[in-house]
């Protein structure tokens, strides 16, 4: 049952006498607590606040004065009191609150300048567990909270970034607070202690043993970067950093070029996520876009990757973007910018590629300072309709999986190299996906179809359009391999694949019809590969 409200329309101003200062990082505190202090607010503090007032000369209070009790147990216990949350909660205008306040001495704060522990940096800085978790902040959220519910009469800072704004309000109104910035205000402090309390739930997940699923999932971001727009023009869009730090395209540094699009992002990312599949050791690189590969190889080096890649399909190529496995040096930047490119992500670039790329001004070059560890775990969510769908990010690697040979013909050593590049780019591949490969590179891709015959059809057309443009007698997949995304449920897709040239396939296995595609694969001299893992993507 809800609680019933005794509160009265909220006043529009309030005037602001006594401000309550307690925060962790101290920028911009002397300014503000001077412009406060200026116009005769009363200031209260706490701990390490208190002491950079007072050092700038200002007059200020310390909390345990008011509460009449100290700080104890390392500062643990100096807020939690009801001189303070009495001031911060009471409905003034409510009789019996007020007589409340008189009846014990409470007097109210009319302003509330917090920021919390700094548990996101702490974590980030991969301290041990005590230490993490001495920095979970008690105190300052339930203050926060207090104020922002009493947003009517209180309020609520909880960043530097608003101290601006707080003190523009403030001179605009004679010294007033509205309720308009106060209600604002609130909402960035609910959503603050919000994501506060994801990113501790978050911590303790990865380091505790639990059930797979929680009774509730918690997730939080902080902005930043704001978007000209999202997906389309009419989409307002932007990008939160959540607590992981898994490298790529939202922790990746920009470097040149103009400010990522939410397209540009959401690709990168596909991007690195592929091209992180593969050994630094061993070059390798993908191009990207509408977040499906067009071209995927390696090769003796970042060159002669890229080449291969973009000889996959050069027209898809244009626009596209470009991950690399290693750090890009002077003679794959040089044949990349031969392209209209929109982004290059790499876990590094030497100065002298960085100079060849600085030819393309809007060209975005980004760095991530390593890859993407494809086996590390995670959890991937995707929002619907009155909900939000979670599970284990698809940390499968081929060359972990049991491959099993299902017919007569075992594939060569050339061709499971093979098959098992292209199964890597197949998980990359938005189903039904289909994946013809050679050499080490992609020579034909099937993506984002309803059936998975016209996934082989599509990547045997890209292949023979690849040819004409290459000036090629014929087109790369004839004696290539095939990577399936998923089991072939009927023989048509295998036949399909077939008829491209395919030598040999690999695929999870499972269909009711296994028998059916087997026979159909011996029927024709086909090397077929069951992994048993399949790598549906959506």
């Amino acid at each position: 049952m809800a609680v019933a409200s005794k509160r009265i329309p909220a006043p529009d101003r309030v005037p602001v006498r006594r401000a309550l200062l307690s925060v962790s990082d101290k920028s911009g505190l002397v300014e503000l607590a001077n412009t406060l202090a200026g116009r005769g607010i009363e200031l209260v503090s706490t701990g390490g606040t208190r002491k950079v007032i007072a050092d700038a000369g200002l007059p200020v209070t310390d909390v345990s004065e008011v509460t009449g009790f100290p700080e104890i147990m390392d500062g643990r216990v100096k807020t939690l009191h009801p001189a303070v949350h009495g001031g911060l909660l009471a409905v003034r205008d409510d009789p019996e609150h007020v007589l409340a306040m008189e009846a014990n001495g409470i007097r109210p704060f009319d302003l509330v300048v917090i920021n919390l522990y700094p548990f996101e940096e702490v974590v980030a800085g991969n301290e041990d567990d005590p230490t993490t978790i001495e920095n979970i902040d008690i105190g300052g959220p339930a203050m926060v909270r207090a104020s922002a519910k009493n947003h009517a009469y209180v309020t609520v800072a909880t960043n530097p970034a608003d101290y601006g704004e707080l003190v523009e309000m403030l001179e605009q109104h004679d010294g007033c607070s509205t309720y308009a910035i106060r209600r604002r205000f609130a909402l960035k402090a609910f959503q603050r202690t919000a994501s506060y309390d994801a990113m501790i739930a978050g911590y303790l997940a990865d380091t505790t043993e639990a059930p797979q699923l929680a009774r509730q999932h918690a997730a939080a971001g902080t902005l930043s970067l704001a978007m000209r727009y999202g997906e389309n023009p009419h989409q307002a869009a932007g990008l939160y950093l959540s607590g992981d730090r898994r490298p790529g395209a939202a922790r990746a540094t920009l470097l040149q070029g103009k400010a990522l699009s939410y397209n540009n992002i959401n690709d990168t990312d596909a991007a690195f996520e592929l091209v992180s599949e593969f050994d630094a050791g061993a070059p390798a690189v993908a191009i990207i876009k509408h977040a499906n590969p067009c071209g995927v190889a390696t090769g003796a080096s970042l060159l002669e990757a890229y080449r291969k890649a973009f000889e996959c399909d050069q027209t898809s190529a244009f626009g596209g973007i470009v991950a690399l496995n290693g750090v890009l040096d002077a003679d794959a930047a040089a044949e990349i910018v031969k392209v209209f490119t929109e982004v290059i992500i790499a876990p590094g670039v030497t100065d002298a590629a960085a100079k060849i790329i600085a030819a393309k001004k809007n060209l975005r070059l980004l760095t991530t300072g390593g890859l993407a560890d494809p086996r590390a775990g995670g959890k991937v969510v995707k929002s619907v309709a009155g909900g939000l769908l979670v599970q284990d990010r698809d940390n499968a690697v081929v060359d972990d999986l049991d491959l099993k040979c299902v017919t007569k013909r075992q594939p060569s050593e050339a061709e499971l190299a093979d098959l098992k590049f292209a199964f890597r780019v197949a998980k990359h591949v938005k189903s039904n996906a289909i994946v013809y490969a050679r050499d080490g590179a992609t020579v034909g891709i099937g993506a984002g179809q309803m059936s998975r015959v016209d996934s082989a059809r599509i990547a045997a057309r890209k292949a023979e359009d690849a040819a004409v443009a290459l000036g090629l007698p014929e087109p790369r997949t004839k004696g290539c391999v095939v990577a399936s995304d998923a089991f072939f449920p009927f023989a048509d897709g295998l036949l399909s694949a077939v008829e491209a040239g395919a030598k040999a396939v690999i695929q999870p296995g499972g269909s009711m019809r296994d028998d059916e595609v087997i026979a159909a694969a011996d029927a024709h001299g086909i090397a077929m590969v069951t992994t048993g893992v399949r790598h549906f993507r959506h």
